[in-house]
């Protein structure tokens, strides 16, 4: 039985849920049941929602697993989750209470809806470890266009519900105590549709955003592993945050 995330069905809908909390962190053992689990989850449901438990929705992946040694086998297995979250014809609902950033941030990207509560957060925070997402390098602009994009990628900074929603990111904010009714409305809606035309509309709708971002996410990998890791910022970034001090850049 997984023991980071949980699968409930009903009525057609799948609901995924997050569940380390407080932060919800990913690593290589939940990383690794959610990649089985969406694959579970898509096999007999219509609607897909991805929701978490605890204090956020997801902050991202493990930073000991950005470590040079440990990197390769970490983006692997994060790369292949989103893949198949991508690759997924049936809709997906990402429900955002609390932080949701780095990893986090990229799973709602890859979400076709995206329902917020209004005190949700957002952020791709790599470049303060001098490092870069690779999901979000291939997803954002698609997502959000390239300003924006590339204004929370490089600055590292959060932003609210209210502006991930201007931004292109966020479908809709609600108040917090209303986010759970919002999302039921929303895959109820959903799920009394007609399935096999809700996936050949997923299907063509995506279709250009899949190509372009395979190809964004082959490059991404291919600069990071190969660029960024051999870098003494890259290092130092990480050791940095796990020891709990002010980062020393060599910018080399």
């Amino acid at each position: 039985m997984p023991d980071f995330v949980e699968l409930v069905r009903q009525d057609g809908i799948a609901r995924i849920t997050l569940n380390r909390p407080p932060l919800n962190i990913l690593h290589s053992p939940m990383l690794e049941e959610l990649t089985a689990i969406l694959d579970d989850a898509a096999a007999e449901s219509r609607v897909l929602v991805i929701a978490a438990r605890g204090r956020a929705f997801c902050a991202g992946v493990d930073v000991g697993e950005h470590l040079p040694e440990r990197v390769a086998p970490m983006l692997a297995r994060f790369h292949g989750m989103c893949r198949r979250l991508i690759g997924l014809d049936i809709p997906t609902v990402a429900a955002v209470h609390g932080a949701a950033l780095g990893g986090g941030c990229e799973v709602v990207a890859l979400c076709d809806i995206v329902v917020a509560a209004r005190s949700a957060t957002f952020g791709q925070p790599e470049i303060k470890l001098a490092s870069f997402p690779p999901v979000a390098a291939a997803a954002l602009a698609q997502v959000m266009g390239l300003r924006q994009a590339m204004a929370l990628m490089l600055t590292g900074e959060t932003i609210t519900a209210a502006a991930a929603q201007a931004a292109g990111l966020v479908t809709t904010v609600v108040d917090d105590d209303a986010l759970a009714g919002q999302v039921e409305r929303v895959t109820a809606r959903l799920a009394g549709l007609s399935g096999p035309a809700l996936r050949l509309a997923k299907r063509a709708g995506l279709a250009g955003f899949r190509r372009a971002f395979e190809d964004g996410l082959v490059e991404a990998e291919r600069l990071y592993l190969d660029d960024l890791v051999a870098t003494e910022d890259a290092r130092e970034g990480i050791q940095a945050f796990l020891e709990k001090r002010v980062p020393v850049w060599r910018h080399r």
